[in-house]
């Protein structure tokens, strides 16, 4: 796997090679400006300053492509990805109902014309409601839907598996040595505490995981990292997660009462 950064404004830009052969970057820092000519699938991760959110762009060699979490703010910097890189844009997964940030889908549904994968019951036409389990392609590409409930009672994570490495997209339901808030939504620590133990603990060690948060710059961790070091989750039982999580007693987000409504609408007005 190989990884560089690049910031444009207030997103940052991660990008991540996976079953690439040979690739070429020109990189002209000076006006924002970025090619990559990459030969393989692509997994670029952006970062939303404002809300400490994770996207991802996922792009297979055949030029199609899905994005993960979008945030509407940035749809302008994604559109730019996809044209720089000659990409067409097949669907859109969400991984729950944000409370910190306004969803992008809505938006690029009606640019481009695909639709949102996500854990969301909806009368939506532009909605499909996931199934635990249910596999998703792009191209040669299978996107495996987890059903993760616990952060939000809506909650979906999603593997990806390539030769070389398996990826996982968690969304918040497990951090870079933490987890999700479970204090509204629906959330509930015991089913976070299964979906985290039970579902993605049992996948390989070596299974990179893309969260959908970072407060401390951190862009990824691995499944062994965090049995090893999440300090909510080492030598904690069931009983003692729920407590911590009761018990956290954190601020509101100051978007939530705004980010909800409009997210179960794809952020739309």
């Amino acid at each position: 796997m190989c990884k560089v950064y690049l910031t444009f404004n207030e997103c940052k830009v991660y990008l991540t090679l996976i079953n690439w052969h040979t690739s070429y970057f020109a990189i002209k820092l000076n006006c924002g400006y970025v090619q990559n000519l990459i030969w393989g699938n692509m997994i670029e991760q952006f970062f939303d300053q404002s809300s400490s959110s994770f996207t991802y762009l996922v792009s297979s060699s055949k030029h199609n492509a899905c994005i993960i979490d979008p945030v509407k703010e940035n749809n302008e910097i994604y559109i730019q990805y996809l044209d720089q890189h000659q990409l067409n844009l097949n669907f859109i997964l969400e991984t729950h109902t944000h409370a910190d940030h306004v969803t992008g889908s809505g938006a690029l549904i009606d640019m481009f014309g695909c639709k949102t994968f996500c854990g969301m019951v909806s009368n939506n036409t532009n909605i499909e409601t996931l199934h635990d389990g249910q596999e998703i392609l792009l191209d040669g590409l299978n996107i495996q839907a987890i059903y993760t409930p616990g952060h939000t009672d809506d909650s979906y994570s999603y593997l990806l598996k390539s030769p070389e490495n398996t990826y996982l997209f968690s969304g918040d339901t497990l951090l870079i040595n933490g987890c999700g808030r479970t204090d509204f939504q629906n959330g509930d620590p015991e089913q976070l505490y299964d979906s985290i133990t039970q579902k993605l603990f049992s996948l390989d060690a070596d299974t990179i995981v893309f969260p959908g948060h970072d407060y401390n710059n951190a862009t990824s961790t691995t499944i062994a990292d965090q049995k090893k070091t999440n300090p909510r989750l080492v030598n904690k039982s069931k009983d003692q997660f729920i407590e911590i999580m009761n018990n956290l007693n954190l601020p509101t987000p100051k978007l939530m009462d705004v980010a909800v409504p409009l997210n179960l609408k794809l952020g739309k007005e």
